[in-house]
């Protein structure tokens, strides 16, 4: 396929391209000790054979991530669902806005889960704050991701966002792709997911027609994710501590890769992930009503967020932060005793993981409890509202 040059900075790799990307990679010193420390007692010559076998993006996708994640659910989770039942065309392909949680594994786990249910894997929006090293960045490429530019100028920032807009809808429409991406900038580390407008307004800085004939040009669907338990929750916490106490914060590249191996390693526990339909005839309603521009970013954010909201799954852990939070006992059965002893013994283990001079308790239980009853107070408001 013929892909303009203006992407090459920022999407993934093509297949011609990727023999060249293998022999990088193999010759990396820092790669070759990464694949020694996750595939222990396998060869690295055999796996740079198997590599040079790939000759797609998928292909090394199937080959070496899938078994990958596989094997990681069975040592760090209870078990993974996926509902899609709401998906009607599987020959269409699909932009999946999504709440955030894991900085690998949301999308890594999605592509998963749409191979064993029939669809194409995703191509994944992915800040370049997080490809602290030069391996990662060719592997996340081959790994069908495309670059999101951060800390950029105002200026700059505008001209990355029309090219990020361009490139998606080229994705979608030319190369027939599915997307994902999240409904916001980051994680939202209190897990109070809310679609920002800015992610929506990126998208229709390109495409045909107006609005919202530039956004159904996406096939947008709302995809929630619930995992049981956050294994960063601790390092959310600390963050929040430590941008309450000094104004002038900021985490380090250091930091980020802490929270993605703890995302990558600790412990799960159940996984469910559930899409809503397409979005594209609420988008025609919209339509018709003709809101002012700044009006239509708006609603059709909040549409985004009640299926997100609707469709979460819950686990004990969720329904006793709330009560814990609020201190009530209004979701008292829906846990047992043994159910509000675990959680809690599992919170007072993840506090006591925290290392900060001046670490207030109190404050650090209240943002852990927060991250597990946030999304069910969404859900109540979504499903009541």
């Amino acid at each position: 396929m013929n892909i303009p040059a203006e992407f090459d900075e920022i999407r993934p790799y093509a297949p011609e391209e990727l023999p060249q990307v293998y022999e990088e990679l193999i010759a990396d010193p820092m790669f070759q000790a990464v694949v020694a420390q996750v595939m222990p007692g396998i060869p690295f010559e055999m796996l740079a054979a198997q590599m040079r076998q790939c000759k797609t993006n998928l292909d090394f996708q199937k080959a070496f991530f899938y078994k990958l994640l596989k094997d990681l659910v069975k040592k760090c989770a209870k078990g993974i669902e996926f509902d899609c039942s709401a998906i009607e065309d599987k020959s269409v392909n699909y932009t999946f806005i999504s709440n955030h949680r894991d900085i690998i594994l949301d999308p890594a786990f999605l592509d998963v889960l749409l191979i064993e249910n029939g669809f194409n894997t995703v191509e994944i929006a992915i800040g370049d704050n997080l490809l602290i090293y030069p391996w990662i960045k060719k592997l996340v490429r081959i790994n069908k991701s495309f670059i999101v530019k951060r800390g950029l100028g105002l200026r700059e920032q505008l001209q990355s966002s029309i090219l990020m807009s361009k490139y998606m809808h080229f994705a979608i429409t030319q190369k027939h792709e599915n997307i994902w991406i999240a409904q916001r900038q980051g994680r939202a580390k209190d897990s109070n997911d809310l679609t920002q407008d800015s992610i929506l307004k990126m998208m229709t800085m390109a495409g045909e027609g107006d609005i919202i004939d530039r956004l159904k040009e996406m096939n947008l669907v709302p995809l929630s994710l619930s995992y049981e338990y956050d294994p960063c929750d601790y390092l959310k916490a600390k963050e929040a501590q430590q941008k309450r106490d000094d104004a002038n914060f900021k985490k380090s590249p250091q930091d980020d890769l802490i929270n993605m191996q703890t995302g990558l390693y600790g412990y799960k526990g159940f996984i469910h992930f559930q899409t809503a339909s397409c979005i594209n005839k609420e988008l025609d309603e919209i339509k018709q009503r003709n809101l002012p521009k700044t009006e239509v970013y708006t609603v059709i954010a909040e549409l985004i967020d009640k299926y997100i909201h609707q469709n979460y799954h819950f686990y004990p852990g969720n329904y006793i932060a709330h009560d814990l939070l609020y201190n009530k006992v209004e979701f008292a059965d829906r846990y047992t005793t043994a159910d509000k002893d675990t959680f809690n013994q599992y919170i007072e283990g993840q506090l006591a993981k925290i290392d900060l001079p001046n670490k207030d308790e109190a404050f650090l239980r209240e943002c852990i409890w927060a991250m597990y009853a946030n999304p069910l107070s969404n859900y109540q408001k979504a499903v009541n509202g």
